[in-house]
């Protein structure tokens, strides 16, 4: 077995055990979304938070490929926890922003799990684009202060630590605010998927500590956005597959005119759709991580993000349509699959989006 599938092996064990579907439901009915004791098990036990930190900060020193193996355990089991934002989000910001003070500050707290964080890229978890930034930071004294509002911030309202994307007078710059800074509002909001928290936070006056260079923060948060993508097309296709495992073992288990549902042709062939999907979905996935040091990532990147989110949305009507009328219920876990699948496919832009990224980047 290899340390890959070893890892893997270890994630799902867990999850089977901390993150069971009735677990799910509790927790998504919460206003926190997670359990704080799971979350230090997480990083205590297993070292998730700090897969691909560099030691010298705690952390295991591997790359985005043993990250994504996580990922897809983590969408499969639609485990309810900051981990996106604080990992593939807060985390790879930190680390991008080229600031070694920041770094030894705030990474330490982030992979042993004492600290959580965010980050605000946009305000609506559209595309990335620098034109896109609304906030705004003014220089005061040896800080700066943030002026704006944040529409959809994923676990704003849990965070520890808020990365702010900002317009100074420099450019595009990145802000770190604390959770309780004066002047910061952070409102709850309920959303199509329950299981990943999203909240409304307002900024005004807010002091906020200055992220790597003033006004040269750009590069560094496209590719943060190309990692958090590369992290959640490994989380769409680990819940797709399991939308696929479902769907089969249903299959086999539904009889219907005194044979099993799965015999029928109609089914059969809709299931083997669906395994196309999965694996095509997968090759996308695992190119786009193995693309997180190379200047293929962009395009790996859209290229994941346009096959992951349609796989993932097809795959999961098509286990709802399987199920029957049951699988519309909301008793039954297929609509959880259906909502994260539609959430994530417009998050960080939708497909179309990206196809139009890629026409941008293949061009001469």
């Amino acid at each position: 077995m290899s340390e890959a599938d070893e890892l893997r092996q270890a994630v799902r064990e867990f999850l089977e055990v901390t993150s069971p579907s009735g677990r799910v439901r509790d927790l998504m009915s919460t206003t926190e979304g997670y359990d704080e004791s799971v979350w230090s098990q997480m990083a205590s036990e297993l070292g998730l938070h700090g897969i691909a930190v560099p030691e010298e900060y705690g952390g295991a020193g591997a790359t985005m490929s043993e990250l994504a193996v996580v990922f897809e355990e983590m969408g499969a089991a639609l485990l309810c926890a900051p981990f996106f934002s604080t990992v593939a989000l807060a985390t790879q910001a930190i680390l991008c922003s080229g600031d070694t003070a920041a770094m030894g500050d705030y990474l330490p707290g982030l992979v042993d799990g004492s600290k959580t964080a965010t980050v605000i890229l946009n305000e609506s978890l559209g595309a990335w684009d620098p034109q896109a930034v609304t906030l705004t930071a003014r220089a005061d004294g040896a800080g700066h202060r943030i002026h704006g509002d944040a529409g959809l911030v994923f676990d704003g309202h849990t965070a520890d630590i808020v990365l702010v994307a900002a317009n100074t007078s420099a450019g595009t710059s990145l802000l770190a605010v604390a959770a309780d800074a004066d002047g910061l509002t952070r409102e709850p909001l309920a959303t199509l998927d329950r299981t990943r928290k999203v909240a409304h936070l307002q900024f005004h006056d807010v002091p906020a500590r200055l992220i790597g260079t003033d006004g040269d923060a750009a590069t560094g948060l496209a590719r943060t956005s190309d990692l958090a993508i590369a992290a959640l097309a490994a989380e769409q296709v680990g819940a797709a597959q399991r939308c696929l495992d479902m769907a089969v073992g249903y299959a086999k288990q539904r009889i219907q005119f005194g044979r099993a549902i799965g015999s029928f042709q109609a089914v059969k062939h809709r299931c083997a759709d669906m395994l196309v999907l999965v694996e095509g979905a997968r090759s996308a996935a695992v190119h786009a991580a193995e693309c997180a040091d190379s200047s293929d990532l962009p395009m790996a990147a859209s290229v994941a993000k346009m096959a992951c989110s349609e796989a993932f949305l097809q795959v999961a009507l098509d286990n709802m349509r399987i199920h029957g009328g049951i699988g519309f219920t909301w008793e039954h876990d297929a609509h959880l699959y259906v909502r994260r699948a539609k959430a994530t496919e417009l998050i960080f832009g939708s497909p179309d989006n990206h196809a139009q990224r890629l026409a941008t980047l293949a061009a001469p």
